[in-house]
């Protein structure tokens, strides 16, 4: 077990789940995603989200939440995008919601003082509320009235080419865009690969409807 799951008081990884051929919405590796151009306009002076062309998929992530609820997380050919669905009953089963993620940024850690320091005690992150980019965003998860942990997810990977896992402690945000069921969602998330590295990533995302998506 590496010093970042010493730190965090990570458990090993689950078993790998086998992802299905086809997931929800139709969605599947090697498969494209055309998102509704409207979308760009809908969203214009609402969300600072940026919505892409037709993107191909490269590779699949599966969180299983427990209690037959599943995170399927969709990585682009383009690397600033990446969807998550998340379902119930079955990886493929009832869509609870869709968000398409933008990456904002993404920090490699190299010490537990700069961990603290970035994502631990001494940060922003798990605060009830965080302001970005001028906008100001609540907490999601957690209900100390203080800063909370983040919450641990372990991500199993699979491309065409390779499988691993990804030990994840995350904290999401939302605020309202003022669109009907359309939040603007902020998540922070410390990674740490099969390799040991540490990362600290940052998302923007956007919730979408079911209609907004087609699997090519």
């Amino acid at each position: 077990m590496g010093w970042f799951k010493q730190l965090m008081g990570l458990s090993a990884p689950n078993v790998e789940t086998p992802a299905p051929a086809i997931g929800p919405l139709g969605l599947a590796l090697g498969k494209a995603i055309q998102f509704d151009p409207v979308m760009s306009l809908l969203l214009d002076g609402k969300s600072s989200v940026t919505i892409p062309g037709s993107q191909a998929i490269w590779s699949l992530g599966q969180v299983d939440l427990g209690q037959s609820s599943w995170l399927s997380r969709y990585y682009m050919n383009d690397e600033e995008y990446w969807l998550q669905v998340h379902t119930t009953g079955d990886v493929a089963g009832q869509v609870e919601s869709v968000i398409l993620f933008n990456y904002r940024s993404y920090v490699t850690i190299s010490s537990e003082a700069e961990l603290r320091r970035l994502a631990g005690p001494s940060s922003l992150i798990g605060l009830p509320t965080y302001t970005y980019e001028g906008a100001e965003y609540t907490r999601e998860w957690g209900t100390e009235q203080g800063q909370t942990e983040l919450v641990p997810l372990s991500e199993q990977v699979r491309s065409s080419e390779e499988s691993y896992s990804i030990e994840h402690r995350s904290m999401l945000y939302a605020r309202d865009t003022g669109l009907t069921d359309r939040r603007e969602l902020l998540l922070f998330s410390v990674e740490e690969d099969a390799e040991g590295t540490i990362s600290l990533s940052t998302s923007l995302g956007i919730s979408l409807y079911t209609t907004d998506i087609t699997a090519l």
